[in-house]
């Protein structure tokens, strides 16, 4: 195992220095200190020509395991994993680790470069080093009692070409198709009628929903149909009593005339006569001599 640091000037130098890298024949592992990251890296590479898998702790079980799969088969020569995500990883003939983001202890540093040389075979480790991490670095290098001395590398030198090898074909990236959904389900949403019950009727689930929403609507012209005839009825009934009205008034005008004319012809009563000693004097009464 030989190791290998190489100090780039700015992140620029240092993304165009990690794709090359990653542009050889064999298995190489790239390391990163976040599952962001990890995953943003591996889209660059495989968008740039490279494929490469992530692995990381915000994959499903299958994605996983379909990821580890490729890596392991040879289907995809590039595998970016963070530290966690590494652990238990047993795969043979990786020639290369790249130490793209310096981990933050030597045991971590440890564990990443024993992803090489493996079963006997010899490989290289690479860190990559950016002006503000010097002090890191040699930290953690001297913990891991690591002698390799920095080097100032540039995208296309021959020592990072070196470490390439043998450069693999380019591969044109193919974005995947979106997803299409099902005619029908596409028909239901947009010919779907509403029913009385708030359900939401369509061609949908064998005609079901197509039912459900002409009973809707015939519920709804039922119920319109009955408020009319509420209605039509209430108007029929207003309009018998005030007929009923208008018969009864003029019998009660007549009652009342026929009243006051039977009061009218009645003959007056006549006064009793005054008792003896009133003083109360009858006009028509003869005078006494």
């Amino acid at each position: 195992m030989t190791h290998h640091i190489l100090a780039v000037a700015d992140k620029e130098a240092k993304k165009n220095v990690v794709q090359q890298l990653a542009q050889g024949t064999g298995r190489r592992v790239l390391f990163t200190r976040t599952k962001h990251q990890a995953k943003k890296l591996a889209k660059q590479l495989t968008a740039a020509g490279v494929p490469a898998v992530d692995l990381h702790g915000n994959l499903g079980q299958g994605a996983r395991e379909r990821n580890l799969a490729a890596f392991s088969s040879g289907a995809v020569k590039v595998l970016v994993a963070t530290d966690i995500a590494a652990r238990g990883i047993h795969v043979d003939d990786v020639e290369l680790v790249v130490h793209v983001d310096p981990p933050a202890e030597h045991k971590a540093y440890l564990h990443r470069s024993g992803r090489t040389a493996r079963a006997g075979s010899g490989g290289d480790v690479v860190t990559i080093m950016l002006p503000e991490e010097r002090g890191d670095v040699r930290d953690l290098t001297r913990k891991a009692r690591i002698t390799a001395r920095p080097q100032d590398v540039a995208p296309g030198d021959a020592t990072v070409t070196r470490l390439v090898g043998e450069v693999a074909p380019y591969v044109e990236y193919v974005p995947p198709a979106p997803p299409q959904q099902q005619g029908r389900q596409g028909a239901s949403k947009q010919g779907g009628g509403r029913s009385r019950s708030g359900r939401q009727g369509g061609p949908s689930q064998n005609g079901v929903g197509q039912n459900g929403g002409r009973q809707g609507q015939s519920r709804a012209q039922g119920g319109s149909q009955g408020r009319g005839s509420a209605v039509s009825h209430v108007r029929r009934r207003a309009a018998a009593a005030r007929a009923t009205t208008r018969t009864a008034a003029p019998a009660v005008v007549g009652a009342g005339a026929a009243a006051g004319a039977v009061r009218a012809t009645r003959t007056p009563r006549r006064r009793a006569d005054p008792s003896p000693g009133s003083n109360v004097s009858d006009p028509q009464a003869t005078p006494v001599t």
